[in-house]
Order: structure tokens, then sequence, then C-alpha cells
């Protein structure tokens, strides 16, 4: 049985709420899963410049939510986690979902830390030009867990230590 300090402890938020996991044995990312049932998701319309809590469909006996181009959604996950002390969650979109459905992460990875105590949520956005839908329980990102390293920030002199100037792109075409 792992210990606290090496496992994360994950709290499900509703009973049917699945547990992240890793489709095969070397795959780094856990799998999130939307959970959408009996839920309010909070979609940001860019085109009309409006957020709304927004009530989902529900065809074939699953709750679905409908993404225009360009809205962006908090799309929950049914649970929260504790992480180990010097871990981070990096969160993903699934590779499929971008590729097949022009479904993104706008600020992927998003981060989620160790002391965070709330559900997780999924920033996700419609980057094609058709309406899509998340499903509930669809795979819709994956956490990839990393260890950080945290310093001290010290004023002080920073002088140059190549010939390098400027920013992007600096290093030539």
């Amino acid at each position: 049985m792992s210990s606290d300090a090496d496992a994360v402890v994950f709290e499900k938020l509703h009973e049917d709420v699945e547990a992240p996991s890793r489709a095969t044995r070397e795959s780094a990312g856990y799998d999130l899963r939307a959970y959408l049932s009996g839920r309010r998701v909070r979609v940001y319309r860019s085109r009309r410049d409006r957020t709304r809590e927004e009530e989902h469909g529900e065809r074939e006996g699953r709750a679905r939510l409908a993404l225009e181009p360009d809205d962006r959604a908090l799309v929950p996950t049914g649970l929260r986690a504790r992480l180990p002390s010097g871990y981070e969650a990096q969160i993903r979109i699934r590779s499929s979902l971008a590729l097949e459905r022009g479904l993104i992460l706008p600020n992927a990875p998003g981060t989620i830390d160790a002391d965070y105590p709330d559900e997780w949520f999924v920033l996700v956005q419609n980057a094609s030009s058709h309406s899509q839908e998340i499903v509930h329980g669809e795979r819709v990102a994956q956490a990839v867990l990393k260890r950080y390293e945290t310093l001290e920030w010290v004023e002080g002199r920073v002088g140059r230590s190549t010939d390098r100037e400027g920013g992007f792109g600096s290093t030539g075409d």
C-alpha cells in the first residue's frame, strides 16, 4: 500500500466518477473524464463576448456539452486530488481530440498545484470551424505528474554569458 507521500489521493465528488487511469503500462498521462451529468458548465463565448452557466442537453441517455467555434468551457471532472509535495499535474488535451475534432487547451499544459483543494476542471476550447460535443464520461484530457524544484529569487546583476541578443528566434532561422 502506498503512503500519501508517494501517491495521489483523490476524492470522488459523485459516486459514479471513474478514477484517472493510464491506457497502457507505459502511458505517461492519466486520462481525465468529463463529468457532465446533472452539472452546469461555464462556457465563454468569444464571439458574443459573454460568459454563462449552461445547461447541456442529453441524448441517448448521456449528458452532452455543445461548443460552438471559439467557445471555451471549464469541463468538470467530478474529482479533486491532493498531490504529493513537490509535484504538479500538467493537464494536456488528448491528441485524438485535437487532431480529429479541433479541441485544444488554450493554456496547455495547464498546471494543478499540489495544494489546490477543489474540483479539477479542464479548460477546453473549440478551435475548429464546426460545433463540437463533449459527452459525459468521455476522456477529455490527460494529467501528467511532474516533479519540480523551487528556488529562491535573489536580486542582483545579470551579466551576459553568451553573445546572444534579442528574444524570440534569436538563435537564427
